[in-house]
């Protein structure tokens, strides 16, 4: 039941454990120890400079000391010397991790490193790698999405169109009409990719405030039954709460696709069933049942996938998707299955606080 099927981003995993209020200490640890270790070695050089001098001169009364004075001098700089080579080498290893990533080679990892304000350096700069490596694959699936999907509409309209224009079937309102419905799905799939892309990227702001979920769900019902005809919705109350926190836009997006997704797939004479409750945390659950042919087990991993639809049901194919990515938004979860008797099952939740971070 493929319809039945649709990142940030993966929501945003937060800055790094060293980043505080938006700004990493690192760079600025990194520079006192780097003015520290030319510090040492000043006073090193001065040192062993003087005991040379004096060893030369013949003047210390205590060789022995001054020998051994100059040998701790001497270990000192050698420890020195190895910190700056190994220093050397993790600034070398950025520097040409940073060459590849800035010619397009996203997959570029810097990996271990010596030294621990490397490490912290290089593990800011693999997830900075990583992150876009990811957006560069979703700008990539997204044009390769929009070219196959926007394909066959535009085939549709310019066959009909040459049609017409050769004189093989008048301009009429039948023959016009298929056309300017075409185009009425070619906007649905670009306000859908629109909404889908800036929640995978994490920039849809969501608008919370005090929502009503059984108001919720009569209002999707309403917009989705004057669609279809001869299916029956009904919504059952299993101790729902009064309110919830949310985005009540949002919130009737995901009804919306879930019950027009439902609707799709269930034959005259079905049921459709919307089911609200309390979840643990205070929120609201919601359980969306219908009685159509239900969804293949292998099918089910797939299940949110974008563009995964039946050929003969209709619809962008990117309403499961939408719906997943703006519940994950809110800090829920949703989850497809069977119904019991048959049919489909889609089961969410929106916690209390409506995912507020």
């Amino acid at each position: 039941m493929p319809d039945q099927h649709d990142h940030g981003a993966r929501w945003g995993s937060g800055p790094p454990p060293w980043v505080r209020d938006g700004r990493s200490d690192t760079g600025r640890r990194f520079r006192r120890g780097v003015l520290g270790v030319f510090v040492v070695v000043v006073v090193l050089v001065a040192a062993l400079a003087s005991i040379v001098a004096s060893l030369a001169s013949g003047t210390h009364p205590k060789p022995f000391i001054t020998i051994t004075l100059a040998a701790l001098v001497v270990i000192g700089l050698i420890v020195t010397a190895r910190w700056l080579w190994r220093s050397a080498r993790s600034i070398g290893a950025l520097m040409d991790a940073a060459d590849r990533v800035a010619g397009g080679d996203y997959a570029t990892r810097v990996g271990d490193v010596p030294g621990r304000p490397y490490q912290r350096l290089a593990g800011a700069f693999d997830e900075m790698t990583t992150r876009l490596q990811t957006n560069e694959q979703r700008r990539r699936e997204l044009l390769a999405d929009v070219a196959h999907e926007l394909r066959t509409p535009l085939q549709a309209i310019r066959g009909a169109t040459e049609g017409m224009l050769d004189g093989l079937y008048p301009a009429d309102d039948e023959h016009l009409r298929p056309v300017l419905e075409r185009t009425d799905v070619m906007a649905r799939l670009l306000d859908d990719l629109r909404t889908l892309s800036m929640v995978e990227a994490g920039v849809l702001e969501l608008h919370r405030e005090t929502v009503d979920p059984h108001a919720a769900t009569a209002d999707a019902i309403g917009a989705v039954h004057s669609t279809v005809e001869g299916v029956t919705f009904d919504v059952v109350d299993d101790r729902a709460p009064a309110t919830i926190e949310a985005d009540p836009v949002r919130l009737a997006e995901i009804l919306t696709n879930l019950l027009a997704n439902a609707a799709r797939y269930t034959p005259a004479g079905g049921r459709i069933a919307v089911t609200i409750s309390a979840d643990d945390s205070g929120g609201a659950g919601f359980i969306v049942d219908d009685t159509g042919p239900g969804i293949d087990a292998d099918q089910l991993p797939h299940v949110f996938d974008r563009f995964v639809r039946s050929a003969d049901r209709g619809g962008t194919g990117l309403g499961l998707a939408i719906a997943k990515r703006l519940v994950e938004a809110h800090g829920g979860t949703i989850e497809a299955g069977a119904a019991p008797g048959g049919g489909t099952r889609m089961r969410f939740g929106i916690p209390a606080d409506g995912g507020r971070r």
